[in-house]
């Protein structure tokens, strides 16, 4: 049987999933369930884990997998929508729009070329691909030579990761913050400081919602 916490983050995390096809993040977490700290949310995912409610998807930024619902909940909550599950070789092809930086912006949001996708992959929305260019967001398992899935957005979130067009002219992969009046991107490697600028200069072009690695 979970807590009374376990069941509401369980039930926050599978909200998200089916709402925006990435789980959320660890602070979106924590003001959820209103928290003093994240080691508080660490510990509530690590017995959802030990419980087989949820499983960490290796390899992928901030991703969760729930795998089932408390029976008393299953049974008796209709789902806001029918998921229904694509077959594995279901693809879908999405522009593929050059590379984007995760270190220092370059140019980005060219090309016309498309990449295939397993459609599990993809949430709901319209997306498109980047290829990842740098090393800054390594702690989030995001790797140079990645295909980021991007959902379109115009909006973003605190704590997500997003696709920031600076200047109207180059783009870059961080994590989305508000600092005052200031829009702070942040990396995810120590090596690199954070990237700040006035909100006028930043447009979001839309947010993390996937990556494939090729071997």
């Amino acid at each position: 049987m979970l807590t009374a916490k376990q069941r509401e983050l369980l039930m926050f995390i599978d909200e998200r999933l089916k709402q925006d096809g990435v789980s959320p993040s660890f602070d979106e977490m924590r003001e959820a369930l209103e928290l003093k700290s994240k080691s508080g949310v660490h510990r509530l995912i690590s017995a959802l884990e030990e419980r087989g409610f949820i499983r960490r998807l290796p390899n992928r930024a901030r991703a969760l997998e729930v795998l089932k619902l408390p029976e008393t909940l299953s049974a008796t909550v209709t789902p806001i929508r029918p998921v229904v599950p694509a077959p594995a070789n279901d693809t879908l092809e999405i522009p593929l729009h050059g590379r984007i930086a995760a270190g220092t912006p370059i140019e980005a949001l060219q090309g016309t070329e498309t990449f295939a996708v397993p459609s599990a992959l993809l949430g709901p929305g319209e997306h498109y691909a980047l290829e990842v260019s740098g090393d800054s967001m390594v702690e989030e398992g995001i790797l140079d030579g990645d295909f980021a899935l991007i959902r379109k957005v115009d909006v973003a979130r605190e704590g997500e990761i997003v696709v920031a067009l600076i200047d109207n002219a180059e783009a870059t992969l961080k994590t989305f913050r508000r600092e005052g009046r200031m829009i702070r991107l942040d990396p995810a490697n120590s090596r690199y400081e954070p990237q700040r600028y006035e909100e006028g200069r930043v447009q979001i072009q839309g947010r993390l919602a996937g990556l494939i690695r090729r071997y």
